[in-house]
């Protein structure tokens, strides 16, 4: 997959002004004629408080309306598409989330949002979702207990594409009723709506206004909203566990130190997370990019040059109003075609105001808002279906599986191992738990409870492990028709239903260990060498293969591995995948 990212960005120069920065200047400002009274959004209607506690009825009343809930499979409660904040739109593009308007009408939604613009996933050109898409979706069990458990659930793709229900890998109602949990997923803001920041949309803004972490922003206004309304459900607001997984780790990750989202959850679940930020530096230069592109698409510039030098001469009001002023179509196209709907688009930009400066360093000092305990994981060959329709590196190639061997370490080293040693060295931290998934991969012997050549081909990928937790018999929707078995049956559920256990514990808890259960013990991280660092989770086709690791990766054990035991030009051709890491999940 071709993917723009930053370091391609046009050159950009300065050159005199012309016809076309007139005539750009006088459609801007025409945009920025948008009343100063529509900017006033602080003054929001106030809303009432949160209904009452749950009473076992499918309607329940919200701080913003009522809304009313259906059954659904596993002897379940769902209600789908509760707005969290006002749609996003206008004046309300690339600014924090406001509270939705009052209904007074019931809202009964039988169908889940579509989720936030963004290309679709196997069409490169086509765009799909819109920018009316902050919803979030409740599952409970179907009786009348109260005082649950709530899991909340943020999907990955990359920061730029997915939503809450694209996969049925997704659905909530298992955990919900096998766990007894509430369960909620999320939409959140994607790509340039969720994270892109600029001087002229930054001018004369709140902290929060000029953030350019919508995205995460969404994400905190979802957890007040649960904050402020699943008692009504029957959750308990003071046992909320955070969870996501890729891009959605790496976003809890970045909540765990945002001040703003200090309090709003107790626990939290990173899976297949990355810590890392970008800077607005690096966020600007791409907005810059695209308001170029625009202006040479829309032909009020025939170059960039042009199109640079009617940038300058506009104000700031006006070119923000002629940005707002693009439909959501528009802007993303200027990001090119993309084969699997992640685009390159810098995220969780350390932008001082929702994230510190500091970014992930914050871990090492200890200066970090949310101390709570903690899952961590990742699964033991994340980059296989990443890598899977790749043309350059072939899955029968043992380049594949250099690269797979040795970036999948990678990827842990700095989105499990480095994160869970940092955590631990601090007192105040609690307990920090890691895994590693390996069910599906080749062991010693080349062999894989998968069939035919998957476990070569595809083994313990990236994502497996959310079936697994959630309890659902599926994975991308259809893959499991080809990796879930009869003969691999009996240890996959049996693996399946241990995780789903200790996950439970750990929310109701915030210790995946019980005192009834019968699995091996998941000690936390220790520091201490030698001693426990992941509880592996595996299975053969018949039994658990539950096991422990006492292994402790960091980046630079990983690439002196990595140029210890490859010879060239294996060697050099590894570590060019390598260092495309920064964002694994964008590799092709």
């Amino acid at each position: 997959m071709d993917v723009k990212s930053v370091r391609s960005l046009p050159r950009i120069s300065r050159f005199n002004r012309t016809a076309g920065s007139r005539a750009i200047a006088r459609v801007a400002l025409a945009g920025a004629l948008l009343t100063l009274s529509a900017l006033g959004l602080d003054a929001l209607e106030a809303a009432p408080p949160g209904g009452k506690g749950w009473n076992g009825e499918p309607i329940v009343n919200t701080r913003f309306g009522a809304v009313r809930g259906f059954e659904d499979l596993d002897d379940t409660w769902v209600w789908k598409a509760i707005p969290y904040a006002r749609p996003p739109v206008g004046v309300l593009r690339w600014r924090a989330p406001r509270d939705p308007l009052l209904w007074t009408e019931i809202r009964s939604e039988r169908s889940f949002n579509a989720g936030c613009t963004q290309y679709a996933l196997l069409s490169p050109k086509v765009i799909r979702g819109s920018e009316d898409c902050l919803y979030l979706n409740v599952w409970r069990p179907r009786d009348g207990e109260t005082g649950l458990p709530v899991y909340v659930f943020i999907h990955g793709g990359g920061n730029t594409m997915g939503w809450a229900t694209q996969l049925s890998d997704y659905q909530g109602s298992r955990l919900a009723a096998r766990s007894r949990m509430v369960f909620v997923s999320i939409n959140y803001r994607l790509g340039p709506f969720g994270w892109f920041t600029h001087p002229a949309l930054r001018e004369g803004q709140s902290d929060v206004d000029a953030s350019g972490n919508y995205g995460l922003l969404d994400m905190i206004k979802a957890l007040g909203w649960i904050r402020d309304n699943i008692q009504a459900f029957g959750g308990d607001p003071h046992r909320v566990t955070l969870t996501g997984q890729s891009a959605g780790g790496m976003d809890v990750l970045a909540l765990l130190i945002a001040p703003k989202a200090k309090g709003l959850f107790q626990r939290a679940v990173v899976q297949s997370g990355v810590a890392r930020t970008s800077s607005v530096a690096e966020a600007d230069l791409m907005s810059r990019s695209v308001i170029e592109q625009l202006l040479v698409a829309d032909g009020t510039a025939k170059t960039h040059a042009q199109a640079d030098v009617a940038t300058a001469a506009m104000t700031r009001l006006a070119l923000g109003a002629y940005l707002r002023n693009k439909s959501d179509r528009e802007i993303l196209r200027t990001y090119g075609p993309s084969k699997n709907g992640i685009i390159a688009n810098p995220d969780v930009l350390n932008d001082g105001a929702v994230i510190p400066i500091e970014g992930f360093d914050s871990f090492a000092t200890g200066r970090y808002a949310s101390k709570v305990p903690i899952i961590l994981g990742g699964n033991r060959e994340e980059l296989k279906s990443i890598l899977a329709s790749s043309k350059t590196i072939p899955w029968q190639g043992e380049l594949f599986q250099a690269v797979v061997k040795y970036g999948s370490a990678r990827w842990r080293a700095f989105g499990v191992d480095e994160v869970a040693h940092r955590l631990a060295t601090h007192r105040d931290q609690p307990p920090v738990y890691t895994y590693r998934f390996d069910w599906g991969a080749p062991d010693a012997k080349g062999t894989s409870v998968l069939p035919g050549t998957w476990g070569k081909r595809l083994g313990a990928f990236h994502a497996l492990d959310i079936p697994f937790f959630l309890g659902n018999d599926t994975i991308f929707g259809a893959l499991q028709l080809m990796l879930f078995t009869p003969a691999n049956e009996p240890g996959r559920k049996a693996l399946s239903a241990a995780m789903m256990q200790y996950l439970a514990s750990f929310a109701r808890t915030g210790n995946p260990n019980s005192r009834e259960s019968i699995l091996p013990t998941w000690h936390p991280w220790s520091n201490v060498p030698g001693t426990m660092k992941a509880l592996v989770f595996d299975a053969r086709e018949k039994a658990l293969a539950i096991s422990i690791s006492t292994e402790e990766l960091t980046d630079a054990r990983v690439l002196r591995a990595t140029n210890t035991d490859l010879v060239e030009p294996m060697r050099g051709n590894v570590l060019r995948y390598l260092d495309k890491m920064k964002n694994p999940w964008g590799l092709r």
